[in-house]
C-alpha cells in the first residue's frame, strides 16, 4: 500500500462529512426561501393550463402527473436512482474501464483512495446487485425522508457512502485482504438502520415471502450479526465492513448525529444568509427578512 497516499485518507471522510452537511443546511435555506415564489407560480401555472385546450395523451403531462403521484422521499432518491443507472451504463462502454476501476471501486490498494469513497457508491457492475440497492433504498426512501427531511436525508446517504468505504478500508487493511469493492449497500444500510433505530417496532416483510413479517428492531440485529460473523469469517460475497460501517453510522446519526450536527446549523446558515443578502458578513446594505 503507498502510505504516503493512506496518511491522508482519515481526512476524506471528515471533508465529505463537512461538504454533505453544509450543502444540505445550504439547499434547505434556498428552498425555504423560494417556496413563496414557487407557490405563486404553481398558481398560476394551473390557471394557465385551465385556458389551455387539453391534448389526449399528452405525454409530458402522464409524466408529471406520475410524478406527482409519487412521495417526496421516492422522488428524491429518484436521482441517485438515475445516478446509479449512468454509471451501470458506463461500465459496458469499454473505452471507460480503466477509469471506471480507478474512480468507481474502492481500494485500499490504489493510488486513488479519497474521490472512489463517494464515487463507488454510485457504482455497480452487475445489473442483479444495482437492482437489489436500488429496490431496498426505494422501500425505505419514504420513511427515511418523512424522517429527516430531503436535505438531511441526502446529507446523510452521501456521508454514509464515504463512512462505510473508510471503515471498509480500515479493516481490509488490517486483515490483509486487499481487493476492489464497490455498490450503494453501505450507503443504504445506514438508511435501513436509521429507519429501523428511528422506529423499531414496524413491521417489515421480504419482498418473496410477503407473509413472514417482523419487526425493524430484530431485522436490524440479524442484518448487523450476518455482516459481523461474515467480516470475521473472511466472507467474500459481500463487503461486510462496508455494512457494517453504513449500519454504525445510521444508527449513530439517530441517537446522537441529528442533535450534534443537524440541529446546530443555524451559525452556519446565518452565515450564508448574509453572504446572501449583504455581499458577506461585514458588507453594507440592508438585511433581508429571515427565511
Amino acid at each position: 500500500i503507498n502510505t504516503t497516499v493512506w496518511t491522508g485518507v482519515p481526512t476524506c471522510p471528515a471533508m465529505g462529512f463537512g461538504c454533505s452537511f453544509a450543502s444540505a443546511a445550504i439547499w434547505q435555506y434556498e428552498s425555504l426561501k423560494s417556496r413563496v415564489q414557487s407557490y405563486f407560480d404553481e398558481i398560476r401555472a394551473d390557471w394557465l393550463d385551465k385556458l389551455r385546450p387539453q391534448k389526449r395523451g399528452d405525454v409530458r403531462k402522464e409524466i408529471n402527473q406520475w410524478w406527482n403521484s409519487l412521495s417526496e422521499g421516492q422522488r428524491t432518491v429518484t436521482g441517485i436512482i438515475a445516478a446509479n443507472a449512468v454509471v451501470f451504463c458506463c461500465w459496458r462502454i469499454p473505452s471507460l474501464q480503466r477509469h471506471m476501476i480507478r474512480y468507481f471501486t474502492s481500494n485500499p490498494a490504489s493510488k486513488t483512495l479519497c474521490s472512489p469513497m463517494l464515487l463507488s457508491t454510485f457504482s455497480h457492475f452487475s445489473f442483479f446487485h444495482m437492482a437489489a440497492n436500488m429496490y431496498v433504498l426505494w422501500s425505505f426512501s419514504s420513511s427515511a425522508v418523512s424522517m429527516l427531511g430531503r436535505e438531511q436525508f441526502m446529507a446523510v446517504y452521501l456521508s454514509a457512502g464515504v463512512v462505510s468505504t473508510f471503515f471498509s478500508y480500515l479493516c481490509k487493511t488490517l486483515s490483509g485482504r486487499l481487493g476492489p469493492s464497490l455498490g450503494a449497500s453501505g450507503a443504504i444500510m445506514a438508511v435501513l438502520a436509521a429507519v429501523c433505530t428511528k422506529m423499531p417496532e414496524a413491521k417489515l416483510a421480504i419482498i418473496f415471502l410477503p407473509m413472514f413479517t417482523f419487526t425493524a428492531s430484530n431485522a436490524l440485529k440479524a442484518i448487523v450479526a450476518m455482516d459481523t460473523a461474515g467480516l470475521v469469517l473472511g466472507w467474500k460475497f459481500f463487503d461486510h465492513a462496508a455494512h457494517l460501517g453504513g449500519a454504525m453510522f445510521g444508527i449513530w446519526y439517530i441517537l446522537f448525529g441529528h442533535e450534534l450536527i443537524w440541529k446546530n446549523r443555524d451559525p452556519f446558515v446565518k452565515l450564508w444568509h448574509d453572504l446572501r443578502t449583504r455581499g458577506g458578513p461585514g458588507g453594507g446594505g440592508e438585511r433581508g427578512g429571515s427565511a
